[in-house]
């Protein structure tokens, strides 16, 4: 299993290499529609913007597996019962960066909660068959991520 920091350098890596490809957009979703994997990507922040959680399944792949700095790893039932709960507490989400790699994608995402309070998340996507079957949430401490500061 590949560490936290070893992941971060590889997006960072990542990053710099593929900076021709990358596609700046505003706006909580806009230019996502133009290809398959950018339509997934929009279903996921969709899911959790107005709290569907069929709309979440429906993106996922078989043995999906999800990742934060607090989870590792962790199945489906794992984390709606852990995470999914923060759906309540998103208010809206702008993605503002996002990097394709073949089914590989980067994205920043801005955000706020229900109280008010920014939020910023680089999220890593490994996507199968038009489908994610990882997720990555990177966030680090004193981020007012969706369960803080309502």
């Amino acid at each position: 299993m590949t560490t936290l920091p070893t992941r971060i350098l590889a997006i960072g890596i990542l990053l710099s290499t593929q900076i021709a490809h990358a596609q700046n957009f505003s706006g909580k979703t806009a230019g996502l529609d133009n290809t398959p994997n950018g339509k997934i990507i929009k279903a996921w922040y969709t899911a959790w913007q107005i709290r569907d959680w069929n709309l979440m399944t429906q993106s996922l792949a078989d043995g999906f597996t999800f990742s934060s700095p607090m989870d590792d790893h962790i199945k489906l039932d794992a984390m709606k019962e852990r995470c999914w709960p923060n759906a309540g507490n998103i208010k809206s989400v702008e993605v503002t960066q996002m990097i394709m790699n073949g089914d590989e994608v980067i994205v920043i995402a801005n955000a706020t909660n229900s109280g008010g309070k920014f939020f910023r998340n680089c999220d890593y996507f490994k996507l199968k068959d038009g489908k994610i079957a990882a997720y990555e949430c990177f966030f680090g401490p004193g981020i007012n991520y969706p369960n803080s500061g309502k």
